[in-house]
């Protein structure tokens, strides 16, 4: 069933989507650790979302993120090494950072939307995966 337009924050916007609620609209987040997974899935769950925190950094498959979770809007979100370092206070080094960027260049090749989130508030990020979202949700209930 394609539904004629969505309703967003009060706003009725164009939508072609098969799914009846933002309820079972699935969004997966991936990226490295200190990149801002966790603070996003609190705030888009908190948001009516149903969310799921991809740990594939940590994972030697490569399309682990897909097999266990298979989401209808992969995010990427990306920091730099300091900036996790910063963020999380890790205790890692470089190569390991890197090491978590190769484990995710499958997950980031599929990936529909990228976010650097370096210079962004989590409200920012937050605001920027909604307006990437907004033409995929259905209309709102009545």
């Amino acid at each position: 069933m394609k539904f004629a337009g969505c309703w967003f924050d009060s706003r009725f916007l164009p939508c072609t989507s098969d799914h009846t609620s933002k309820d079972t609209f699935l969004i997966g987040l991936v990226g490295p650790c200190g990149s801002g997974k966790t603070t996003l899935t609190t705030l888009l769950s908190s948001a009516g979302f149903q969310v799921r925190h991809i740990a594939q950094e940590h994972s030697f498959v490569p399309s682990m993120w897909k097999k266990l979770t298979n989401p209808d809007f992969l995010v990427f979100l990306d920091a730099s090494f300091q900036e996790t370092k910063s963020r999380r206070q890790l205790d890692w080094n470089e190569d390991e950072y890197l090491e978590q960027h190769r484990r995710l260049e499958h997950a980031r090749s599929h990936a529909d939307l990228y976010i650097w989130t370096d210079p962004l508030s989590a409200e920012e990020v937050l605001d920027i995966i909604l307006a990437h979202i907004q033409p995929l949700l259905p209309s709102a209930p009545k």
